[in-house]
């Protein structure tokens, strides 16, 4: 009798620690992250029909649901203007041999934003993201692999920044 009543004093505790720590979160404006609401109805997103980027970015505004994907940029309410999108691998370090032993991967994307009247609503924008990637000789295979993988993390935080961006334009 005496083991029971501890265990319910242990588990009342618990479970009111649990309470106040979520009361405190919610005091503080702590939410989840949400869908993202764009201020248009349709986008027109203008990357070529190979590109990953692209394909990876129309399915999240098409994940969102509210916001069309025009087929051309007259009928699209904005129009999403790729200026420029780069990799770049440059060699950090060297190993004794002289041979590359590290390396720093760069992604840069730079678009515009304009509207139906070509008026640009979001001035060119550039977003870099960087990683860096050890080399050995003996696992070439594994640190391409590794390289692949670097490169689409670094895409699904570029879409999900250029999300954030698209959400937050002052449409009139």
């Amino acid at each position: 009798m005496k083991k029971t009543i501890t265990s319910f004093r242990g588990r009342s505790l618990i479970t009111a620690a649990l309470v106040a720590g979520l009361l405190t979160l919610s005091a503080c404006g702590f939410a989840l992250r949400g869908p993202v609401v764009f201020p248009f109805s349709s986008i027109y997103v203008g990357f070529p029909e190979t590109s990953p980027l692209g394909s990876d970015l129309k399915r999240n505004i098409r994940a969102n649901g509210k916001t069309v994907i025009a087929k051309d940029a007259k009928s699209a309410d904005v129009v999403l203007d790729v200026l420029g999108e780069t990799r770049e691998k440059i060699i950090l370090s060297y190993n004794s041999q002289g041979r590359a032993r590290e390396y720093n991967l760069l992604y840069n994307f730079r678009f515009r934003v304009v509207d139906k009247k070509g008026v640009e609503i979001l001035a060119p924008t550039s977003i870099s993201m960087k990683r860096d990637i050890s080399f050995n000789e003996s696992q070439v295979l594994a640190k391409e692999a590794e390289e692949v993988l670097l490169y689409r993390d670094m895409q699904s935080d570029l879409v999900q920044q250029i999300m954030r961006r698209l959400a937050v334009l002052n449409v009139e």
